[in-house]
Formats: C-alpha cells, sequence, structure tokens
C-alpha cells in the first residue's frame, strides 16, 4: 500500500486546522486581571521567567512549520511529526498553566494576585487545540488513539498523587497556598518526621503499623487459603450453611461491629494493645475466602486423585500439591491482608482511643490534621503520607502479575 493513500486525508486536514488554531491562540490573551490584559508572549517579565513561556512557543511554532509542510506534501513523517508537536504544545501548555501565577507575578504587570480564574481563553484554545491536533493527527495515521485516552486518564489519577508528592518537599507551612508549584523545596519535612518526636512520634507508628501489618498478613493468608481449600474440595452436610453464614457476614460493614468488639476486647483485657489490632484485622479477613475458593475450583481434581492414590493425604496434598500450584492467589491473599492494617482509620481510632504510644500511621497521620497542627504540620503530614506509599507501591509493582492472575483465577468460578 502505499504511504500516502495509507494517510487518512479528512483527519488529517483536521489535524492541520487545529495546528494553524493552535499557532493563532498565541495572539489571545493568557491573562484578564480586570481591564488590563496579557498575551501569552507579554509574560515573559523577568528573564528567568522566559522558561515558563518558551518551551510552549516552541512546541506551537513547530506544529505551525509540520501542518504547513503537511499540507504541502502529507505524508507520514510529517504527520507523526506533527502529532509529537501537538503533544508537547500539550504538555507545556499543562507546565504553563502550573507555572502561570508565578509568571504572572514575576511580570510585575499585575496590580492584584494571580489567580486560575484569571487565565484568559489564549491557554486554554492552545491546550484544546493540542488535543485535537494530537487525536486526529493519530486517527490520520490509523494509529489508535486510547492511549490518549489512557494517558488523560492516567493524568487525572496521578495529579492528586503528584500533588501529594510536590507538597511534601515544599519549604513554605501550611495547608493552603494561592499557587500550585512551590516557591521552595526542602527535605526537612521528612527529617523532622523521625527528629521532632515529642508532638508526633510517628516513627513508632510507622513501626506499629509494619508489625501490624505482618502479622496479621500472615494469619489471614494462612486462614483464607485453608478455608477457602476445604470448602472448595471437602464436602460434608454443613457446607452450604457455614458458605452462606460467611456471605451474610461480609455483606455488613465492619464498622457496624466496632462498639462490640471494643468492650469485647477491653473485657478480655485486650484492648489499646497491637495485639487487638492484629486479631481485629485477622478475624476480619478470614471471611475474604471467597476468591481463594474459585481459585482452587480452577484447578483439577485430577491432581488430588493422582495424589490420593500414590498415597498422599489431604494435608500433603495441600502443601506439596495445591500450594505451589498457586502462587498468584497466595500473593493477592497476603497483599490485601498486607494493605489492611496500613489504610485502615475506623477500627484503629476506636480501640486506641487516646493511646499515643499504639497509634499507627493512618490515625497518627490524622491527627497531624487538627486545627492546633495543621499549619505547621501539613507539610509533614504529607512527606509522612508518601512514606507510608513507598512500601505498598513497591509491593505492588514487585508481585503486580501474581496479583493480576490471582483476582482473575478466582472470578471464574467464585
Amino acid at each position: 500500500m502505499n504511504k500516502k493513500k495509507s494517510i487518512r486525508i479528512p483527519q488529517a486536514r483536521l489535524a492541520m486546522a487545529a495546528a494553524w488554531l493552535l499557532a493563532l491562540s498565541l495572539l489571545l490573551p493568557y491573562i484578564i486581571q480586570g481591564d488590563t490584559r496579557h498575551t501569552g508572549l507579554s509574560l515573559i517579565g523577568e528573564t528567568p521567567q522566559i522558561m515558563r513561556v518558551l518551551p510552549l512557543v516552541i512546541a506551537i511554532g513547530l506544529a505551525l512549520v509540520f501542518a504547513v509542510m503537511t499540507l504541502a506534501k502529507p505524508r507520514r513523517e510529517l504527520l507523526g511529526a506533527l502529532c509529537a508537536a501537538c503533544a508537547a504544545a500539550l504538555v507545556a501548555g499543562i507546565y504553563a498553566l502550573l507555572s502561570a501565577k508565578m509568571t504572572a507575578d514575576a511580570s510585575g504587570a499585575l496590580s492584584q494576585p494571580f489567580f486560575i480564574r484569571h487565565l484568559g481563553p489564549g491557554l486554554w484554545l492552545a491546550m484544546l487545540m493540542a488535543l485535537i491536533g494530537l487525536v486526529t493527527g493519530l486517527t490520520a495515521l490509523r494509529i489508535s488513539t486510547a492511549y490518549v485516552v489512557l494517558s488523560a486518564m492516567a493524568a487525572v489519577w496521578l495529579l492528586p498523587i503528584l500533588w501529594l508528592v510536590i507538597t511534601a518537599f515544599r519549604a513554605e507551612p501550611g495547608a493552603y497556598t494561592t499557587y500550585i508549584l512551590p516557591k521552595g523545596y526542602t527535605l526537612d519535612n521528612f527529617t523532622r518526621l523521625f527528629t521532632e518526636t515529642s508532638q508526633f512520634a510517628f516513627p513508632r507508628w510507622y513501626l506499629n503499623t509494619l508489625i501490624v501489618a505482618v502479622f496479621t498478613c500472615l494469619i489471614t493468608t494462612s486462614l483464607v487459603l485453608m478455608i477457602s481449600y476445604a470448602f472448595s474440595r471437602l464436602r460434608f452436610p454443613t457446607r452450604k450453611l457455614f458458605m452462606n453464614a460467611g456471605l451474610i457476614l461480609t455483606m455488613f460493614p465492619g464498622f457496624m461491629s466496632m462498639i462490640a468488639v471494643y468492650h469485647i476486647l477491653k473485657a478480655i483485657g485486650l484492648a489499646k494493645s497491637l495485639i487487638s489490632l492484629i486479631l481485629v484485622y485477622s478475624g476480619g479477613g478470614a471471611l475474604g475466602y471467597f476468591i481463594a475458593k474459585g481459585f482452587f475450583d480452577t484447578i483439577p481434581r485430577s491432581l488430588d486423585e493422582a495424589a490420593t492414590i500414590d498415597g498422599a493425604n489431604k494435608n500433603q496434598i495441600f502443601w506439596k500439591i495445591i500450594l505451589p500450584s498457586s502462587k498468584p492467589i497466595v500473593v493477592y491473599t497476603a497483599i490485601t491482608a498486607f494493605i489492611a492494617p496500613w489504610v485502615d482509620f475506623i477500627f484503629v481510632s476506636v480501640i486506641m482511643k487516646d493511646d499515643y504510644q499504639n497509634y499507627t500511621v493512618a490515625l497518627g497521620l490524622y491527627r497531624m490534621l487538627e486545627r492546633e497542627h495543621i499549619y505547621e504540620y501539613f507539610t509533614r503530614f504529607c512527606a509522612g503520607a508518601v512514606l507510608v506509599a513507598i512500601p505498598i507501591t513497591l509491593l505492588f509493582i514487585k508481585i503486580q502479575k501474581f496479583y493480576v492472575e490471582g483476582v482473575t483465577g478466582g472470578a471464574v468460578k467464585g
């Protein structure tokens, strides 16, 4: 097939038109402040601020150049370069949006503080035309635009995480600022979490959470695997009764029983202790055996029968044959049990109450957001949240393949 004919001409023309409108967006005002209008080029202000606008201007210029070249001689290479320029313009526009306040304030032309609502149509039009040019260009090249949609969705999901990480390194205190990018960056928010422990003992809370998570993971994983294997392989009179009872119990939110659980723990002398948290999380996690049971149902029973003929008992079949073949569901069960103590707030806030030393990171970080502490400790709260997310993120990255296989495998015959 001829390369020229492989291009979808109508979509290519739309991409070129979007590039032309992208270039015209430079003539529109980027900032509207009262009766004063400033174009994108006039936002340069002081010399160092040119780097905040220059990438957008260069990307728009490249998009216009490739649009002219494509109009004269449509080729896949030129249209691909046009798509790349539109993508660069979109990224540069987002960067200019995030740094618009610093650029506008540095220009010295505004009589009042700048806010995002003061942005004029120029920047919004530039980003919109860049997105349209990218999508239509990819369509003209017969390339799936699903990547653009997935990238946009990923940006929406990752933006709060990015903001959290940026705030964790912010030098200025306070929970609210009128700008997005910090004026200064520092590592003090992380170091002070571990050095200034008189008010908030973050290292102790982190260790408490790690201890509870490890023991909960071991106990819950063992219970879930044994229960699910028994329901999957054994047939006894009350099997369906127990399965239905477990299903009904899981329909009720766990926090409905937290007061009763607290009084039971208090009666036996285990309230306000890490052991109580381990027991609560392990007992509740043991009811989540349905996915593991569905996974065991997919393992052929012929393996059990062959092992039985060779003289193996049920215990040997489980530990030496079934369990080594069930790595995905073991990993899935372990990671869900490990995450529960890290993210739980309701139970630990009821069971621990005012036992400061036995807090977990969820309850401890929440205390930093109280009215009398939020201004000074908000950036440290963000730093603590980043440190809490690191082990879970690394765990997911390391065993993501087994996690997905455990979910999909257990959903077949749940």
